[in-house]
């Protein structure tokens, strides 16, 4: 079983950079492909990006390949998303997930889900 914290989230004005961090445990997290959601008031949660079990392999939502990149780091049980020139509509809270295939985009694929994290863009 894999256990998913999310930090880094907060409240950031148009333009400005924003690093996501989720933090996992349990020894099998270098085992799991990774993922970031998003999931805005009112919108359905949707796929931002997804990334192998061992960081070779990333893939993104067309819209935002370019602006964020996801990567992680097995030693330190961690996965990130780093987001720049944030707009007013990636305002959302941010999910991350673990699968146990790799470069699924689907909620149902991902076992398991932290609480989220808000981020909040001001124009």
């Amino acid at each position: 079983q894999v256990q998913l914290v999310e930090s880094g989230g907060g409240l950031v004005q148009a333009g400005d950079s924003l690093r996501l961090s989720c933090a996992g445990s349990g020894r099998t997290f270098r085992d799991y492909a990774m993922g970031w959601f998003r999931q805005a008031p009112g919108k359905e949660r949707e796929f931002v990006a997804t990334i192998s079990a061992t960081g070779a392999v990333t893939s993104y939502t067309d819209s935002l390949r370019g602006r964020f990149t996801i990567s992680r780091d097995n030693a330190k049980i961690t996965l990130y998303l780093q987001m720049n020139s944030l707009k007013p509509e990636d305002t959302a809270v941010y999910y991350c997930a673990a699968s146990r295939y790799g470069g699924r985009r689907q909620i149902y694929d991902y076992n398991y889900w932290g609480q989220g994290t808000q981020v909040t863009v001001s124009s």
